[in-house]
């Protein structure tokens, strides 16, 4: 069980650095920044974070209830899950120790448990969520949390749903975010500033394959755990 692997009580936690550096140990792919990206024609352009279509991928936009603002994209997929937002960064400094820190804090206020695994962008979180069933019994969800630095953008990454625990089903979503490309824009933003979503104007008539058309609904509210800001 992927949920299970590399995993560390959080007591445990080494002392975190906040500083960015450009090491050989960076992955080679993606998430891209737009600048690196010669031709985006086949993305689905949401503004500042583009998504490659695959075959079976439903997209939502997520709305933040208190000021109808769209923060995040959510895409689904075989059972899993991942939602991805998008924020303004320094180039000396990453949002992740923050981010973490308040993940760990809201979900710990919610009786929750926080274990810590290495991923491919460095230490991730996992999460186990108390969560009532449709049944009304008392349960649990799991999440996966992911926080990738680019050039002046941070892109953080919420996995659930099938991907926790299957493998092939973790590598399909991996593979999604690999293929991410995020829009910082030139405009003059403070560090972990939202950046902005729109609904993609070729989100119904770009033709990719016939059997690889995602589909796409219409911004709604989105999930309130560990939202920042």
């Amino acid at each position: 069980m992927i949920f299970k692997r590399k995993k560390t009580k959080e007591q445990e936690a080494p002392v975190e650095s906040n500083e960015v550096s450009a090491s050989s140990d960076e992955p080679k792919t993606g998430p891209y920044d737009i600048n690196d990206v010669a031709d985006t024609n086949e993305y689905l352009d949401f503004g500042s974070i583009l998504i490659k279509p695959v075959s079976g991928l439903k997209v939502r936009m997520d709305v933040e209830e208190s000021n109808k603002r769209v923060i995040a994209v959510s895409l689904e997929i075989a059972e899993s899950r991942v939602q991805l937002m998008a924020f303004s960064s320094s180039k000396s400094e990453s949002l992740w120790p923050g981010i973490k820190d308040k993940i760990k804090s809201d979900i710990t206020a919610q009786n929750g448990e926080i274990f810590k695994r290495d991923g491919d962008y460095g230490e991730e979180l996992l999460a186990k969520v108390p969560q009532q069933l449709p049944d009304g019994r008392a349960g649990h969800v799991a999440l996966r949390f992911v926080g990738i630095d680019g050039p002046r953008w941070f892109l953080r990454a919420v996995i659930g749903g099938n991907a926790i625990a299957n493998e092939e089903a973790a590598a399909t979503v991996d593979g999604i975010l690999r293929d991410v490309i995020v829009n910082r824009g030139d405009k003059p933003l403070p560090p972990a500033e939202l950046l902005p979503l729109n609904v993609p104007a070729n989100a119904q008539t770009r033709p990719v394959q016939e059997d690889a058309q995602p589909e796409i609904k219409r911004p709604e509210r989105g999930p309130e755990i560990t939202q920042i800001g």
